[in-house]
């Protein structure tokens, strides 16, 4: 009997740079999903999140009586190279199943709004996108010729600024695409079994030498009451921020903020059979706000909440601060 097929996807989303100077923009990463599975029960999710590693098990039960063959991708967050700033990109990615390691295939996109320009770049030899060698990517953009700077120009991939200076010629080249990177593999869930299946990487984390929390008027103002909103801020930890800030040597606040796109565990077929997450705020020095119910903390520097049948309805956003010095 022929296998159904259907696609998979590892759920990421783009966040917001954070509100303050010499920030470091945050890319959020989130989890496996099978796109709204007829099939595929999620019995377990066990989630432990810190701003060095995120760590995600799960156990998945396939319920029909025909084995479910599926391409499980796992998207990158789209990475806008039209913002000229500093990217945090989660990076180091391992998956096993059944305790063993998967090796992944890897697709790069990309796009200006939902247009394809990959071949127009690389029929050009542009890098579509850093990577780890920022050398290769700023050379490809500075040295394409004038041709193909003016073609590329005219689809509206690039944008060129030039000027004169002392009678010589200078232009910079700014892409304006957007890229979409993917890894994924195929995947076997038994039928009427279960299937373990684990995933890590190192998030990306935005972070700041100073915190908004550390401004005065933060309450009262509607940038800083979406802040409290979004990390679900409570007095102890409002507080805990001004307490901390005159203790601090340099008289500020260390911000760091990185997320998990949760909101894509409601796409299995039923609600998540038991779901644990634990939050790790890393150093006994930091305070930490998420949102969450049922809290309790199990060691000095972990929060933890479980849940029964649950469907999850907003994402996951952390905060962290420690005094500066």
């Amino acid at each position: 009997m022929k296998p159904f097929r259907l696609i998979a996807a590892l759920s990421l989303a783009c966040a917001a740079p954070a509100l303050a100077n010499d920030s470091t923009a945050e890319l959020t990463a989130g989890g496996l999903v099978l796109r709204q599975s007829e099939h595929i029960d999620m019995l377990e999710e066990d989630l432990y999140l810190s701003a060095d590693e995120i760590r995600v098990n799960y156990v998945f039960r396939n319920a029909s009586d025909r084995d479910v063959t599926t391409i499980v991708a796992f998207p990158l967050p789209e990475l806008d190279l039209s913002y000229d700033g500093d990217w945090s990109y989660p990076h180091d990615f391992e998956t096993r199943v059944e305790g063993e390691p998967v090796p992944m295939s890897v697709e790069t996109r990309a796009f200006v709004g939902d247009r394809d320009v990959t071949d127009l770049l690389t029929a050009r030899n542009i890098v579509l996108m850093p990577g780890e060698d920022w050398n290769a990517y700023n050379a490809s953009l500075e040295g394409m010729s004038a041709e193909d700077a003016a073609a590329l120009e005219a689809q509206g991939v690039i944008d060129v600024s030039r000027w004169e200076d002392n009678g010589t010629s200078h232009r910079y080249v700014r892409p304006i695409w957007t890229v979409r990177q993917s890894y994924y593999w195929e995947q076997t869930f038994p039928a009427g079994e279960e299937l373990r299946i684990a995933h890590r990487y190192a998030p990306s984390v935005g972070g700041t030498a100073g915190s908004a929390l550390a401004y005065s008027g933060f309450r009262e103002s509607e940038w800083g009451q979406e802040m409290i909103a979004e990390y679900c801020m409570d007095e102890d930890f409002l507080v805990g921020a001004q307490n901390m800030l005159g203790r601090s040597e340099y008289g500020g606040l260390s911000e760091s903020t990185f997320g998990y796109v949760l909101t894509t565990g409601a796409n299995w077929r039923s609600p998540i059979g038991r779901f644990r997450l634990v939050v790790d705020k890393g150093s006994t020095d930091a305070i930490v706000s998420f949102c969450g119910s049922g809290l309790r903390r199990i060691a000095p520097t972990q929060f933890e909440m479980v849940r029964e049948n649950f469907r999850p309805e907003r994402d996951l956003r952390v905060i962290l601060l420690a005094p500066l010095g």
